[in-house]
């Protein structure tokens, strides 16, 4: 056998799971693993400018194509702390990411060393597993499992901690006859099939509610197969978003507290059975449960048995891998219709589509300073169904996915659970690095830019083009929203004169001039007659340049966006003036269907 050094051993295992980039900011602790990767060769590394940022950037690579396994590294200490919130972020929404630590030698680990920390107790609760590993002769072992727990069941991210002097350590390894273990996923009985058939047929008015897991097991096409079949409306969650194409005539919209339709909302409240598969039921989805649940039956099918009964008990549940599951739904949908045992669901689809010609909100105003529901409308009409969209939190996600389009898995890559500001930078180059020919189109609110914006100067060095839309308002804008129902507005301003850029007015920090200093591309937009012609020329010049393009839309300081105070999707409130003609919402999926004329009668 072959004799090398642990840290060589891991990167050999690395590159024969299938990894072929990764993201870090090597260190003394890490530096041995750096020697053998740079020694190795064939993983291509990303040089983040914070460990948090390397974190999120590997989100965003697994996110973007199936089987990706986003790879992060840094050095012990501090830079395994940074790493925590992207570990939060990947547990949270069911992503594999790898992170890889430096830690102080054995000797010393518990002796205070510089940098030393426990960071597999840290890191043990957002994590699959988390391991320091201890012995040099096991960090095969260690790597081999990580990937097969990365991959089974829920998928999630692990840590492995490697003291430098174990990875100094030379051991035995035969690097070509290794192989990854078999990765082990639920499966679905025929029988739990047909009784969520039969009770599914029983329902007047049934919808599915297709969660992430359902893209994750690369089983969007069985599921709009399987609603075509059966001729049931699908609400995509907005972790599932994409699984259904929006313009489907089965898509019934989004249904939840903030990011939701008014038509998605409405068609779930009359509906009277939910099938859920790979969601998770998440309270911005559900609001209150009292009033989600009511009145309607529930099957939910998830990869993790723990998830069934967690939020609340539905009335049968099945632990299956959703490709699994609904492989066994289509056959047997099949089966049921060529024996003529399917109901007619026209008429329910039917009445789910009118409402998403009739219930729409305004996106088209000529407001100057700019309103943000203009900013997606304009968007719409640029950036295509081919179009990656990065966003994680704030007014600008919700109102995104209030009003964008999305027509394809994993072409809305959103931070779910976690929602941590700064993610959608070093998210979108992670998405980027993935997929470099896709048109990668990032969504911020100001405060979420700054968070992590030094991480622009990672895609000015390594050449990774994308197109950033920075809504600025200069303030906290979904906290300022929520303090509404404290009757404060209480730190939640950004506004400043900034002596540098008076022509900002209170705007503060001026964007152009920070995404230029860090070797970016910036056009600030104040007129929503110009955002068209902004974005047509940031893709141009991300194409030229091949680094991140800024647009940054000035819009006015206040707006509400739509959603539910009381925790009640039965009560979403509309704070703008909403769509009662179609040129209001020029770009909506359905033309505007006004009640009582058609719309062209003018």
């Amino acid at each position: 056998m072959a004799r090398m050094t642990a840290a060589r051993a891991a990167v050999e295992i690395l590159k024969r799971e299938g990894v072929t980039s990764a993201f870090g900011v090597p260190g003394a602790a890490i530096n041995p693993f750096y020697a053998a990767l740079e020694a190795s060769g064939g993983i291509n590394h990303t040089l983040a400018r914070h460990v948090e940022g390397a974190s999120h950037m590997a989100e965003g690579y697994t996110r973007t194509h199936p089987g990706n396994i986003g790879v992060c590294v840094g050095t012990s200490g501090p830079a395994g702390t940074d790493m925590i919130t992207g570990l939060y972020s990947a547990i949270g929404d069911s992503v594999p990411i790898l992170c890889i630590t430096g830690q102080a030698p054995t000797a010393v680990i518990h002796k205070e060393d510089f940098q030393a920390v426990d960071i597999a107790s840290i890191a043990k609760p957002v994590t699959k597993t988390a391991v320091t590993v201890l012995e040099a002769a096991q960090v095969p072992g260690v790597f081999q499992q990580a990937f097969h727990l990365m991959r089974s069941g829920r998928p999630g991210p692990v840590l492995i901690d490697l003291p430098v002097d174990v990875q100094q350590t030379e051991i035995e390894f035969d690097v070509d006859t290794y192989e990854p273990l078999p990765v082990y996923k639920p499966v679905a009985t025929r029988a739990q099939i047909a009784k969520a058939l039969s009770m599914l047929n029983a329902s007047e008015r049934p919808l599915i509610v297709a969660g992430g897991g359902v893209i994750t097991a690369e089983a969007t096409e069985l599921l709009v197969e399987f609603a075509e079949l059966t001729g049931i409306p699908v609400v995509p969650t907005l972790m599932g978003w994409g699984a259904i194409p929006d313009d489907h005539e089965l898509n019934a919209g989004m249904v939840g507290l903030q990011t939701s339709h008014r038509y998605g909302n409405a068609t779930f409240l009359e509906s009277d059975f939910v099938l859920g598969i790979g969601n998770r039921w998440a309270n911005r989805h559900t609001g209150r449960l009292d009033v989600y649940t009511a009145g309607r039956t529930f099957v939910h099918v998830d990869v993790e048995p723990t998830q069934i009964g967690k939020i609340f008990a539905p009335d049968y549940g099945i632990a299956s891998d959703a490709k699994a599951a609904l492989e066994l739904f289509v056959e047997a949908a099949r089966e049921s219709r060529a024996a003529g045992a399917l109901p007619d669901r026209s008429a329910w689809a039917a009445a789910a589509q009118e409402k998403k010609a009739t219930l729409q909100r305004r996106t088209h105003f000529d407001d100057i300073p700019i309103k943000p529901q203009r900013v997606y409308e304009e968007m719409n009409k640029v950036f295509g169904p081919e179009t990656r969209y990065v966003t994680t939190i704030g007014l600008s996600q919700i109102a995104g996915a209030q009003m964008l389009h999305v027509y394809r898995p994993r072409h809305w890559i959103n931070c779910g659970q976690a929602g941590p500001l700064g993610w959608t930078i070093p998210a979108a180059l992670g998405v980027a690095k993935a997929d470099p020919e896709a048109q990668v189109v990032a969504l911020s609110g100001d405060y979420d830019f700054q968070f992590m914006i030094e991480e622009l100067a990672v895609g000015a060095q390594h050449k990774i083009p994308y197109v950033h839309v920075l809504v600025n308002n200069s303030y906290l804008g979904l906290i300022r929203q929520a303090q509404r129902a404290f009757d404060i507005d209480f730190q939640v301003k950004l506004e400043f004169e900034n002596i540098n850029s008076p022509e900002l007015g209170v705007y503060g920090v001026d964007h152009v001039k920070v995404a230029e200093g860090l070797g970016c591309k910036a056009i600030r937009v104040t007129d929503p007659a110009e955002l068209g012609a902004a974005f047509e020329q940031a893709k141009k010049l991300a194409a030229e340049f091949r680094v991140p393009v800024v647009v940054e839309a000035i819009l006015e300081r206040v707006t509400n966006i739509s959603m539910s105070v009381t925790n009640d999707i039965g009560n979403v409130v509309e704070f703008e003036e909403l769509a009662t003609e179609p040129g209001h919402a020029p770009t909506s999926i359905r033309t505007l269907k006004v009640r009582g004329r058609t719309p062209d009668a003018g």
